[in-house]
């Protein structure tokens, strides 16, 4: 199981931080939080002490993720609510089941399962259309999915709308580390910023599955694949690990990327445990 790194900040400004990034004001915080304004004042300033069921109530009404509200929890003096344990552990048996029965059925498609800092941790077989010319170095574990998009040594000179994709993944990337106030994310999102490939326009355009949603449009030896993405999360989580885990699925956005598929895939998918 993972542990919970310890706070270096005291309850009271952890949760004024927090407050302050979801843009509530302490009278906004207390009417949502059933506490009085204050209450609630005195607990950012450390004249009073929280209970444990008031950290709870306010981490769910900020909306925090589960590993923020541990360590609030850990400020204030009390145990974590939320395990978290590693994908490979026991407890996590049917979590790895039901991901590896969403890849394996989503063949002949590409699906990769992420973490929270997007790291490869499950993928089927047809991702390897996208990994195939990527220096070694990206493919090494810990393998950053968003960084092997971007890198100018991974999947983006193979990309043909580069310039919409990367701000499609930035933008989305900027929103992650915003509202999870996660500085790996930010440090990834400044890391990706300075990679080239900016040019050209960055908002859809061309035919309709283009403006529905953003295309990936992927050069495969001589024929343009297209493809659109979906993500899919764990519906009310109680596990750290599982509440940052989410499977990047790809789609055909054409008929023809569809049966360039089927054509390149094996015959049968893997199957499931």
């Amino acid at each position: 199981m993972t542990t919970v790194t310890s706070p270096s900040r005291p309850v009271g400004t952890l949760l004024r931080d927090w407050r302050r990034v979801r843009g509530l004001s302490q009278l906004d915080l207390s009417i949502e939080a059933g506490v009085s304004t204050r209450h609630l004042s005195f607990v950012e300033t450390g004249r009073s002490r929280p209970s444990r069921e008031l950290l709870m109530r306010l981490g769910e009404q900020l909306d925090l993720p589960l590993a923020a509200r541990n360590v609030m929890l850990l400020a204030g003096g009390y145990a974590p609510a939320f395990p978290a344990h590693d994908l490979a552990d026991p407890e996590l048996a049917p979590v790895r089941t039901a991901v590896r029965r969403i890849l394996d059925g989503h063949h002949p498609y590409p699906a990769v399962l992420v973490d929270r800092h997007w790291h490869l941790l499950e993928a089927n077989p047809t991702i390897d259309l996208f990994t195939a010319d990527a220096h070694p170095d990206l493919l090494t574990p810990p393998v950053n999915v968003l960084r092997l998009s971007l890198h100018p040594d991974g999947m983006a000179p193979r990309i043909l709308n580069l310039a919409q994709w990367r701000a499609h993944l930035l933008r989305r990337l900027r929103h992650q580390a915003q509202t999870t106030s996660d500085p790996v994310l930010t440090a990834l999102h400044d890391e990706l910023r300075g990679y080239p490939g900016g040019e050209g326009p960055a908002e859809p355009v061309g035919d309709l599955a283009a403006r529905v949603a953003v295309p990936l449009r992927f050069r495969h030896d001589d024929s343009e694949l297209s493809f659109f993405s979906t993500t899919t999360l764990f519906g009310t989580p109680l596990d750290v690990t599982v509440s940052g885990l989410a499977v990047e699925a790809f789609f055909p956005a054409d008929p023809a990327t569809a049966e360039a598929l089927r054509d390149l895939a094996p015959l049968s998918p893997p199957t499931s445990a």
